[in-house]
């Protein structure tokens, strides 16, 4: 790269990262997702950050998420389906180096094959509890986010089950 590349951080690998809301927001998880992208951000520069919520998404919930600099995608369908196919969009866009998927289950091999495919590495950001050993085997780099689950009081009507 030249002058340019190394003023504006253009040498850098650029990241599509990808956030499955609906399984990693959740309320007895604590995610801070400043800290996602920080930790993404370690690895090159981020050109797209996605977050996928379901139509139930509180008007709440998105503002929050576009406030943390992610650009909220609304879907009606399977959040799955819609992520993968828009993460799996990036495998042929030039100016993307590493897709980054953040996720807990195994929908997403898929994708991270296709993407190691096509020559560019894959990245992904685990979630505990619940995040799939499988999933972790499919990536190039994985970075593990710190979580606390939230435990509610024997007493409390909402506590989950």
């Amino acid at each position: 790269m030249g002058i340019f590349g190394k003023i504006f951080g253009n040498d850098k690998p650029q990241i599509a990262l990808f956030v499955d809301g609906p399984n990693v927001i959740r309320k007895q998880l604590s995610v801070d997702l400043r800290e996602v992208k920080r930790k993404v951000a370690e690895h090159g520069n981020i050109r797209i950050a996605r977050i996928y919520l379901d139509q139930y998404a509180s008007d709440k919930l998105i503002e929050a998420m576009v406030n943390q600099g992610f650009e909220p995608i609304i879907t009606t369908g399977d959040v799955d389906v819609t992520l993968a196919v828009e993460a799996t969009e990036q495998v042929v866009n030039p100016k993307i180096d590493i897709v980054a998927i953040m996720s807990r289950d195994t929908d997403f091999i898929p994708v991270l094959n296709k993407v190691k495919e096509h020559g560019k590495n894959s990245l992904v950001v685990g979630v505990e509890p619940g995040f799939s050993v499988a999933l972790k085997n499919s990536a190039d780099n994985v970075i593990m986010v710190k979580t606390h689950e939230r435990q509610y009081p024997q007493n409390n009507p909402r506590k989950r089950k």
